[in-house]
């Protein structure tokens, strides 16, 4: 990964950005983008849109949204604790004991989710799972009116945020997922730039995908795109506990995940595997029975309908503090997009056809 590159992805990786928050961290796909992008817009929604070639009729879409699950303040006790409610999907055993910041209106407040020691649990309260209710975050307020200087109900929280170097080129953080995705888009977009794409090439950060794919959902249907494509996270299967006969075989390293199923066109799919091939990409394929939980399920049905395709980035321990992908997994993606983006024709056609036998 080139070093403008790398600190892309780690400036990624160290800003905020839950649903419905997302501007700190788009200010930062902003900056970097700017510079090689002749489209650089946000909508009502806070999308924000990166573009090349905007005069083509022919318009490919890349998604990846840039919000990550967090909590919201929702109450202030008298003795200056905060509670919370979750934003996306958590496992509220993965929040006991974390170091977190609530994102204020005046500036970063840290803080820690906690709840009485184990040594004060009844036995009852020992062998149950804990609720979201049961934990409180700790600012270090000294009372109500304290803690109500410093924050307000509604303001945003985010475990703590950084990256860590594990071995084998692979790293983690939380919000791997998506920003991951969104550090594969942006660069395929400069990538396909830098090849020469003749058709329009669209990189969208979108927001408010943990919520309901709110944002691929409106941008879609700004951009009007011929072939969407997004890029998220998948199950990385390569670690203990997790059946392979049920989520498939996919390993961290070994490439990005093309995905097979009813959310995905099949001319779409043999194309980026066919540009893998023709790139000495390697990349690994996954099935998808149903309708895909992510941008893709939006943007296929967009409009009169996109031809849509799904590439994911193997991600261990997902929706947790601690992430796990690997770098060469996200070079890979990007290439990937790069080159299919850059082999398009304003001709191609993404019609189904017929398989042959």
């Amino acid at each position: 990964m080139k070093a403008k590159s790398r600190e892309f992805f780690d400036a990624l990786l160290s800003t905020p950005g839950i649903s419905g928050d997302e501007q700190r961290v788009q200010d930062v796909v902003k900056t970097y983008a700017a510079d090689f992008c002749e489209v650089v817009e946000f909508d009502l929604h806070g999308n924000l849109i990166l573009g090349i070639n905007p005069q083509s009729e022919f318009k490919v879409m890349l998604a990846g949204h840039c919000d990550q699950i967090g909590l919201i303040v929702s109450y202030i006790d008298e003795l200056g604790f905060l509670y919370v409610q979750t934003v996306g999907g958590w496992d509220p055993q993965q929040l006991i004991g974390q170091r977190l910041t609530v994102w204020s209106k005046a500036g970063p407040v840290p803080g820690l989710i906690s709840r009485k020691p184990i040594h004060l649990l009844d036995e009852t309260e020992r062998k149950s799972v804990v609720k979201v209710q049961d934990m409180w975050i700790d600012i270090g307020a000294a009372s109500q009116e304290e803690a109500r200087q410093l924050v307000r109900v509604g303001d945003s929280v985010t475990l703590q945020m950084g990256v860590q170097e594990l071995q084998n080129q692979l790293v983690t953080a939380t919000a791997m997922d998506n920003r991951t995705g969104v550090w594969v888009v942006v660069e395929a977009l400069r990538r396909a730039k830098e090849a020469g794409a003749t058709v329009g090439v669209f990189a969208v950060s979108t927001v408010a995908e943990e919520v309901g794919l709110r944002g691929a959902t409106t941008s879609a249907e700004r951009i009007r795109p011929n072939v969407g494509i997004a890029v998220d996270v998948t199950h990385a299967t390569d670690c203990p506990t997790i059946d392979k006969r049920q989520q498939g075989d996919v390993s961290l390293g070994k490439g990005p995940v093309i995905v097979r199923g009813p959310n995905m066109n099949t001319e779409v799919v043999e194309r980026l595997m066919n540009t893998c091939d023709q790139s000495a990409i390697e990349y690994q394929v996954t099935a998808l029975g149903r309708a895909a939980p992510n941008d893709s399920n939006a943007m296929q049905v967009s409009g009169v309908g996109v031809a849509t395709g799904l590439v994911a980035i193997p991600n261990r321990y997902m929706h947790s503090a601690v992430e796990v992908c690997s770098l060469r997994d996200l070079e890979s993606a990007a290439e990937l997009l790069g080159n299919f983006c850059a082999g398009l024709d304003a001709k191609d056609c993404f019609i189904p056809k017929k398989p042959s036998l």
